[in-house]
């Protein structure tokens, strides 16, 4: 397993529209096993492949407190969305540092299938349900921070690349 590299916002890849996964091999187990071992390290809660510059339908998702946890959805589809609306506080690992209120249903029913193409269906609400839902849009092209005003999205935009110029000068300062 190996660590892989989370796209930044504003990085244009994360607006890259995700296609369906078609084939169920080794490669595809490799990529869950890897990008379960980046949440986990980062550490987050959800993890899109669009955001480690794989855009194909999958998202890898753990909730508990002990991380230990996992799901796996892959070519996600949410079949049904509660009238009822939250706001929960949503950061991003493609984000670091930003959180932010979000209004989301607050409960959602999602088709999709296992790293072995297995069909399932699952209800969820709360956390978990929050997070498909922001996972699902990295899937679609959208970070969280699309729901934001535009200033405040312009802030956060001006602090990442304030914060990426600054890891740069940092790595040719230490050559």
């Amino acid at each position: 397993m190996s660590i892989l590299n989370i796209l930044r916002y504003p990085d244009p890849r994360l607006h890259k529209v995700a296609k369906p996964v078609t084939q169920f091999d080794e490669r595809l187990k490799q990529l869950v096993a890897d990008m379960a071992e980046t949440m986990y390290e980062a550490p987050g809660v959800g993890l899109a492949a669009s955001q480690v510059d794989v855009h194909e339908q999958l998202v890898v998702i753990d909730v508990s407190e002990t991380n230990d946890q996992l799901q796996v959805f892959i070519n996600p589809e949410i079949l049904w969305a509660s009238e009822e609306k939250k706001v929960y506080d949503e950061g991003c690992l493609s984000v670091p540092g930003v959180y932010d209120g979000v209004e989301r249903p607050a409960e959602v029913k999602v088709r999709a299938l296992d790293v072995d193409g297995k069909a399932f269906e699952l209800h969820a609400d709360g956390l978990l349900a929050v997070c498909i839902q922001h996972e699902m849009d990295h899937l679609k092209g959208k970070v969280f921070v699309e729901y934001l005003s535009p200033l405040k999205r312009n802030r956060i935009k001006t602090k990442m690349l304030k914060e990426e110029r600054e890891e740069q000068r940092q790595r040719s300062a230490r050559r």
